[in-house]
């Protein structure tokens, strides 16, 4: 025999209608109210009670006011920068923008034939291109040194040693005799 949907519902025990979407999910949620209740759990709502104290209360809680505050987003220079200063890395910071930022430093010219090779002690050494360059800069010391001081701080940089292009070296290997080299055989 075939059993239709009426058959079905008066075999499981619903009474009425078949109960679809919110009717069914509210009939649920009854259910379970009542099994525990049965079982002495605590019924409600979701919160147990009302929180006492008002806006005081969440704002000790974590809630920010409409003016900016250490817990509103930050930007990342001024987290980054907070974070050096508080653990003495901020001559190792500045020394690293020498170099990091160094075409806006001096400038896209100077940027182009000159290249920082090192800072030690507080003295910047500066490697030129050709040594046209290198006179060039050593004339421009002064004004390099200023703009170098306001760009990254100062006391960063307190002299700069400036060559030109390195010559060749003649000498091969971790060994070599003192000497001439080459040319020595030459004449």
């Amino acid at each position: 025999m075939d059993s239709g949907p009426d058959e079905a519902a008066a075999s499981s025990g619903a009474s009425g209608p078949e109960l679809r979407g919110v009717d069914l999910a509210r009939r649920a949620l009854e259910e379970a109210r009542a099994a525990a209740k049965a079982s002495g759990k605590a019924v409600g709502q979701g919160r147990a009670s009302p929180r006492k104290g008002g806006v005081r209360a969440l704002r000790r809680r974590g809630w920010s006011g409409a003016r900016p505050d250490e817990r509103d987003p930050q930007l990342l220079s001024a987290v980054a920068g907070a974070l050096a200063k508080s653990r003495g890395w901020n001559g190792k910071v500045a020394e690293g923008m020498v170099f990091g930022r160094w075409s806006t430093v001096v400038g896209e010219d100077i940027a182009t034939h000159a290249t920082p090779i090192s800072l030690t002690d507080g003295v910047l050494s500066i490697q030129a291109e050709s040594t046209a360059w290198a006179t060039q800069l050593r004339m421009l010391q002064a004004q390099l040194l200023a703009k170098i001081n306001a760009a990254v701080g100062q006391g960063v940089v307190k002299t700069l040693k400036i060559s030109g292009p390195a010559a060749p070296s003649w000498r091969k290997g971790a060994r070599h005799v003192k000497g001439l080299g080459p040319r020595d055989t030459y004449g």
